[in-house]
C-alpha cells in the first residue's frame, strides 16, 4: 500500500524510500553474488548524486543524459537527476552515432552519464562531432579497474565515486539544501525528454512532466494488486519509458528489484531470483516456444507424443478458461496429467512462481498467448506509447483477454475515429515534441471535448472496452488491386511457427502479398540434416527449393483463414537477422519497414513478375 497518490516522481521517491528504509529494494549480482541496496541506502546515494550534480552547476531544468545499460546506478542517476531539478534524457547503449549527436545537441544537455569506458569509447566520435560548448560534462558509472580510458584529454569523464564525495562534502555544509532542491520541482515541470527512434527520419524529443509519468504509475501500478512479497526481474532497458515507468511502479507499491546481468543471461537469472513478476516483449515468449519446440522435436518418438498431446489438450483449457467457460471434468483430468508432465516444467524453466508476465512493445500472438497460457503461464498484454507515459490500457490478472491489449487505465479514454485511427485523452498525453511544434500539432488535437493524442494505431473496441490493435496506420498495405492488407496480424501468425525468427510481409502497390522471412536457423539446421540435403551455411539452406516449399507450406497452415486478398503468395527466406546494428530495427525492435524493403527490393521484385511489378 502506498501512503498517499504523490504528486511529482520526488515525492515518489521519498515515499517509497521512507516506507522500505531497512529492506532490499533494489538487488544485482556482482562478482558472482546477488547484492541489494535497501532504501535508506538507495536514499543516501541519490542524496549525494544529486548535490554532486548541484556542485556541477546543474540546476532546475537542465537536460540531463544517461547512456548505461540497466543497473541499479541507472536509477540512481534518474532519481538523482529529477532531485535536484533536472531533465533526465536517455539514450540507448545501441544508438546509432548520428542519433547520439544529434539528441546531445538537440536536447542542448549539460551532463551526460556513461557507464563505463567501453561504452565512451563506442560514442568518441559522436562527441567529436559536437562544438566546444555542445560537448557535456562526462560523468562514469565505474571503470574497471585494469582498463585505462584511451579517450582524448577533453572527453575525460569525472567517475560516480568522485561525484558522491563531491555531493557529500556539500550536504555537510548544507544539510537543507536536498529536500528543497526535491521540493521545487513542480507536478508540471519536464522530467524527461526520451527521443523516440522512429522507422524513418530523426528523433523526436517526447516531453512528458512529472504529473504525466506519475499518472501513469500511480494508475496502471493499482490494477495489479502488488504485494510485499512480489519479487521483479528486470532486463528490459531502462532508456524505453515501459522499463522505466514499470520500476517507478515497483518502487512506489513495493516490489523488489532485481537487475538481470542482460539479455543473454535472462534464463539463468530468472531460475536464480525466482520472481513473481516480469516484464517482457514478445520476442522473449516466441524464443522460449522455439527453445521448447526444438528440444521436442529431439526427444523420444513416445515423448513427441505427449509433447503434442499436451500442447492440444493446453490450448482447449486455455480457450474455455479466457472466455470464462465451464471445464468439462474429462478435460480436467487430462489437463492436470498433462501438467505433471510436461507444462511443470515450463514453469520450472521461468523460476517456478511468476504470478504473471507483462508484455509491451510490440503485438503477442494470441496463439503464443493461448499456448502459455494453457502451460500456467499468465501473459498480460499491454499497449502505449512513449507519448503517452507510455501505458494506455492493459490486460489485468482479474480482466484478461488474449488478443486484445485490455482496457483503458483509469483517469484515460480511448475512442476511434471514423478511420479506425485510437485517439487518447488523459493525463499521460505528453507535453509535445521538444523544439518541434508541426510535428507536435500533428498528433496532438485540442478540441471542445479536450485535447486528444492520435496514436497512429488502427484498433477496434468492444462493448466491454477491451482495445484490439489491427495495424499501424502508415503500415497498412494498399494491393495494386486497391484492397487493403493489415500486415501485423498476418506477421503474428507467421511467427507463431517455430521454424520462423522473424518475418515481414510485403505487397504494396502489387497484385498480392508475399513474406520476407528470417528462419531460426538452429532448427533449420536439424531439418535440412534430417533431409540429408548437404548444405553448408545459411545461404546454401535459405535458398534450396524443398526448404523454400517446406516455409510456404507452413506459412498456408497457418494462414488458411484469411480474406483471399490476405494470403501469402509467396515467400522468400533471408540469410541473417534484423537487427539493430544492422538497421533493420530500432533500439526498441521495432521493424523499420522501409528499409527492409529498400535493403532487400531485389528479392523483393524476383517474387512479382514485371508485370505485376509497382503498377
Amino acid at each position: 500500500m502506498i501512503d498517499s497518490a504523490p504528486r511529482t516522481i520526488n515525492e515518489l521517491f521519498e515515499q517509497a524510500v521512507r516506507l522500505r528504509a531497512g529492506e532490499e529494494v533494489i538487488r544485482s549480482k556482482r562478482q558472482g553474488k546477488w547484492q541489494g541496496i535497501k532504501g535508506n541506502e538507495l536514499d543516501e546515494r541519490v542524496r549525494n548524486v544529486s548535490l554532486g550534480l548541484r556542485s556541477l552547476g546543474v540546476v532546475r531544468g537542465d537536460r540531463i543524459g544517461i547512456i548505461a545499460e540497466s543497473a541499479p546506478e541507472w536509477s540512481i542517476a534518474d532519481y538523482s537527476i529529477l532531485s535536484c531539478g533536472g531533465i533526465t534524457v536517455p539514450i540507448y547503449p545501441t544508438q546509432a552515432l548520428d542519433q547520439v549527436t544529434f539528441i546531445i545537441r538537440n536536447s542542448g544537455m549539460k551532463v551526460l552519464f556513461v557507464s563505463g569506458n567501453k561504452l565512451l569509447r563506442r560514442i568518441q566520435t559522436s562527441l567529436e562531432n559536437l562544438r566546444k560548448d555542445e560537448l557535456p560534462r562526462l560523468i562514469l558509472f565505474e571503470q574497471a579497474k585494469d582498463e585505462k580510458a584511451s579517450t582524448k584529454a577533453r572527453f575525460a569523464p569525472t567517475y560516480l565515486e568522485d561525484l558522491e564525495r563531491q555531493g557529500s562534502e556539500l550536504r555537510t555544509r548544507e544539510p537543507g539544501l536536498f529536500r528543497a532542491m526535491q521540493l521545487e520541482s513542480e507536478a508540471d515541470d519536464l522530467a524527461t525528454i526520451i527521443y523516440t527512434s522512429g522507422t524513418t527520419g530523426e528523433p523526436k524529443g517526447v516531453m512528458l512532466t512529472h504529473r504525466n509519468i506519475v499518472a501513469d504509475v500511480v494508475n496502471t501500478g493499482g490494477l495489479f494488486k502488488l504485494r510485499p512479497d512480489d519479487i521483479a526481474l528486470s532486463f528490459l532497458p531502462l532508456s524505453h519509458v515501459f522499463e522505466r515507468t514499470v520500476l517507478y511502479i515497483y518502487l512506489l507499491f513495493g516490489v523488489q528489484i532485481n537487475f538481470a546481468r542482460g539479455v543473454e543471461t535472462v534464463s539463468e537469472d530468472i531460475k536464480e531470483v525466482r520472481p513473481t513478476i516480469v516484464t517482457a516483449v514478445p520476442r522473449l515468449f516466441e524464443r522460449i516456444y522455439s527453445t521448447i519446440n526444438k528440444r521436442a522435436a529431439e526427444a523420444k518418438p513416445w515423448q513427441q507424443r505427449v509433447f503434442q498431446r499436451a500442447l492440444k489438450v493446453g490450448r482447449e483449457y486455455a480457450v474455455l478458461l479466457d472466455k470464462g467457460a465451464s471445464i468439462p471434468a474429462r478435460l480436467r483430468v487430462e489437463y492436470r496429467l498433462m501438467d505433471r508432465l510436461v507444462f511443470r516444467k515450463w514453469r520450472d524453466a521461468v523460476g517456478g512462481r511468476v504470478r504473471f508476465f507483462l508484455a509491451g512493445g510490440a503485438a503477442l500472438s494470441p496463439e503464443l498467448a493461448y499456448i502459455f497460457l494453457g502451460a500456467g503461464i499468465l501473459i498480460l498484454q499491454g499497449y502505449g506509447l512513449t507519448e503517452t507515459s507510455p501505458v494506455v490500457a492493459v490486460n489485468t490478472p482479474d480482466a484478461n483477454r488474449v488478443g486484445t491489449i485490455g482496457q483503458a487505465i483509469p483517469g484515460v479514454t480511448v475512442r476511434a475515429a471514423e478511420d479506425g485511427e485510437l485517439l487518447v485523452q488523459g493525463d499521460i498525453v505528453m507535453q509535445g515534441y521538444y523544439l518541434m511544434a508541426e510535428e507536435t500539432e500533428r498528433v496532438i488535437e485540442r478540441k471542445d471535448d479536450g485535447v486528444w493524442f492520435h496514436t497512429g494505431d488502427i484498433g477496434t473496441i468492444d462493448p466491454d472496452g477491451f482495445i484490439r490493435i489491427t495495424d499501424r496506420k502508415k503500415d497498412l498495405i494498399k494491393t495494386s488491386l486497391g484492397k487493403y492488407i493489415a500486415p501485423q496480424p498476418i506477421e503474428n501468425s507467421i511467427r507463431a511457427i517455430p521454424m520462423v525468427e522473424q518475418v515481414i510481409v510485403v505487397g504494396n502497390h502489387r497484385k498480392y502479398a508475399s513474406a520476407l522471412i528470417v528462419p531460426n536457423f538452429e532448427a533449420l539446421r536439424a531439418y535440412a540434416d534430417s533431409l540429408q540435403l548437404g548444405l553448408k551455411d545459411n545461404s546454401d539452406m535459405v535458398q534450396h527449393p524443398r526448404i523454400l516449399e517446406f516455409y510456404k507450406k507452413k506459412v498456408d497452415e497457418v494462414t488458411r483463414e484469411l480474406a483471399t486478398h490476405e494470403k501469402i503468395k509467396k515467400v522468400a527466406l533471408l540469410d541473417e537477422e534484423f537487427s539493430v546494428e544492422g538497421g533493420e530495427l530500432t533500439p526498441t525492435l521495432k521493424v523499420r519497414r522501409k528499409f527492409v524493403e529498400d535493403k532487400h527490393q531485389k528479392m523483393i521484385d524476383s517474387l512479382y513478375p514485371k508485370s505485376e511489378v509497382d503498377i
